[in-house]
């Protein structure tokens, strides 16, 4: 009877301790325990130009993905009040919005692949022992996640024909992702095409964005390599410098080469866009070749097209892979986003997170009227947040809001 009394006191601790754990609902929404957990000087941000201005002409949300960081940021004009708001999720990557169905998609690149969907909260359930979360109205919060094999090693994704898509960059492919789960390869270069089977085994090209058109045939995908060598992708050998290519999706051949390190390829317009990273370059295709627009100061990877601008995301070069960036200067490279007006090629304006490292996706949510993320970093709207995931409600898809 002493000993039971004596652990009474270690017990009731540790059972106290279970009952707290994961009572924050952002750590809940992310499945993630750190997920609340910020350095708030990663929010830190300063502008220069237009850059807000053009946010607002573009009448939009801009979702940014700072993978490394474990971080995706949103930027809006709300009621003429600039706002950056942020949720935290395990490594995301790419970025898909679908405006029919009032969806945001992270794609989320640890092991297992992770791939979230987003919509605004639009009601909020009536209780008699809960106020309001005023002012979250609009706020994205997750409705469904997706569980994938880590070894897709997922990067972009995209609409193609309705259908959600992927680069499976560790299978040289690209994957449809149906909606009732799992995967399965639609697509791949002619390079990695084997003997009895393809080239699925091991990441040989860095095949590593989309450039979504109407269907596969009319879309093209980035790689590093045309073709498979014994230098993969992460040694610390592997050529780069002019060796990135665009294959076409029609014929699965090289459309374009010179490139070095290309990313983040748009079609917009009846133009092919696309991020020349290794140095430090946005522009288009012609002819076969890249034209560049600009030259950023940093890794040029994330690119969102919306009219005549263009924002283009700069980063800091990681510096076991500098080698990778033979055209950046590695002392002045920052990480932002830029707004460029593709006219001219001239920078309209600029938002620099002094502290920041590697941006990987950016999209903008038109067709989809959102404020962003529940959290700003403000220390007095824990009890809003808390209301916003205790009574906030999706629409049925068929009764979401399809305007902004």
């Amino acid at each position: 009877m002493k000993r039971a009394a004596s652990s009474r006191p270690r017990l009731d601790a540790l059972w106290a301790h279970h009952h707290a754990e994961l009572r924050d609902p952002l750590r809940v929404a992310a499945q993630w325990d750190s997920a609340s957990e910020i350095d708030p000087r990663l929010l830190r941000h300063s502008v220069r130009g237009r850059f807000w201005e053009t946010i607002e002409a573009c009448r939009g949300t801009l979702i940014v993905t700072r993978e490394y960081e474990h971080l995706v940021v949103a930027l809006a004009i709300v009621k003429g009040r600039r706002r950056a708001s942020y949720l935290r999720l395990p490594h995301p990557n790419g970025l898909a919005v679908d405006a029919r169905r009032g969806l945001l998609y992270i794609a989320s690149t640890r092991n297992p692949n992770m791939l979230f969907e987003l919509a605004p909260a639009r009601e909020f359930v009536d209780r008699d022992d809960a106020p309001a979360a005023d002012g979250l109205e609009g706020a994205l919060i997750p409705v469904r996640c997706r569980y994938l094999p880590g070894s897709l090693y997922i990067h972009d994704i995209a609409l193609i024909d309705g259908r959600l898509h992927a680069n499976a960059v560790a299978m040289n492919a690209v994957v449809e992702l149906p909606e009732n789960g799992g995967f399965r390869p639609v697509w791949w270069p002619r390079s990695i095409d084997g003997g009895r089977t393809p080239l699925f085994g091991r990441n040989y090209l860095q095949l590593n964005s989309i450039a979504a058109g109407k269907d596969l045939g009319r879309s093209f995908f980035t790689a590093s390599a045309a073709v498979p060598s014994p230098r993969r992708p992460g040694h610390l050998n592997f050529p780069v410098d002019g060796r990135g290519v665009i294959f076409a999706g029609r014929t699965r051949e090289v459309v374009a080469s010179g490139l070095t390190r290309p990313h983040s390829a748009r079609l917009h317009r009846g133009t092919l866009w696309v991020d020349n990273s290794g140095y430090g370059e946005f522009g288009r295709i012609v002819g076969g070749r890249f034209a560049p627009v600009v030259r950023l100061r940093g890794w040029t990877r994330g690119l969102c097209l919306a009219g005549d601008i263009a924002f283009v995301g700069t980063s800091r070069v990681i510096p076991r892979f500098r080698h990778y960036a033979p055209g950046v200067d590695l002392d002045r490279s920052e990480t932002g986003i830029h707004a460029v007006d593709l006219k001219t090629g001239r920078v309209l304006g600029s938002l620099v997170w002094p502290l920041g490292n590697q941006i990987f996706a950016i999209e903008m949510t038109r067709g989809i009227a959102t404020i962003g993320f529940a959290s700003t970093g403000k220390p007095t709207e824990r009890r809003r947040i808390e209301q916003l995931f205790f009574r906030g409600r999706v629409l049925p898809m068929d009764h979401r809001s399809g305007t902004t």
